[in-house]
């Protein structure tokens, strides 16, 4: 374990906490940070915040209601529906998001103290998110360096993942029941298994199977 801190950029969902919980593997002091845009389900907020008393992280809850303002779309607005169309975007990408969360939780860590970043991003299944790619993660490294003449080192643990091998993830780090019954993917707002309907229900719950096929047929 490093004697260092880091923040993780923290929703509350299955790929930050697995992040979570690597990142207390890795350094003596971790801090977690939620950004509040008035997302579709507040809910999302509490779980985080829930998560972090469990775990005995200090959490931060960012103001970010700007984000909501600038980018309607089908996680800020109730009104617009959830799809997924070949070729194109699917309506949950919110322009600029991990731009901003990752550029006022590095402003948070110069305040704090702390040299990692940690995030969920990932471009195994990003759902085609520009800003989840690695490309942009490493670009935005040294610009913020630049910005703040600091070193910070942003951490990218499921970057190379798909969904089944995070979940192998989080068994390894021991704690594939707790991510299994406490957190919130869901985009209908249903706590652990989800609706089972929504894109990102059926991305967890595919990886979920996949990872404990392979387990069973490794006994």
């Amino acid at each position: 374990m490093k004697k260092e801190k880091a923040i993780v950029v923290f929703s509350g969902g299955q790929d930050s906490t697995t992040c979570l919980f690597w990142a207390m593997q890795q350094y003596e002091e971790v801090e977690a940070v939620t950004f509040n845009y008035n997302q579709r389900h507040s809910l999302e907020i509490e779980v985080a915040e829930q998560i972090a008393k469990e775990q005995g992280i200090k959490h931060h809850v960012l103001d970010m209601s700007l984000l909501n303002q600038l980018a309607p779309n089908a996680l800020t607005r109730d009104d617009i529906e959830i799809e997924e169309q070949e070729g194109e975007l699917p309506s949950t990408f919110v322009p600029g998001r991990n731009l901003v969360f990752l550029s006022f939780a590095a402003i948070l860590a110069h305040q704090v103290g702390a040299k990692h970043l940690v995030t969920g991003v990932c471009e195994t299944d990003f759902s085609g998110y520009p800003d989840c790619r690695d490309v942009f993660v490493k670009s935005l490294n040294v610009s913020l360096n630049l910005s703040m003449d600091k070193d910070f080192v942003i951490h990218t643990p499921l970057m190379w993942l798909d969904k089944a091998e995070t979940w192998e993830l989080a068994d390894q780090l021991g704690q594939l029941d707790y991510v299994k019954e406490n957190t919130l993917t869901c985009y209908n707002g249903v706590i652990a298994e989800g609706c089972g309907e929504c894109p990102a229900c059926k991305l967890r719950q595919n990886g979920l199977d996949q990872y404990e096929a392979k387990k069973a047929a490794q006994v």
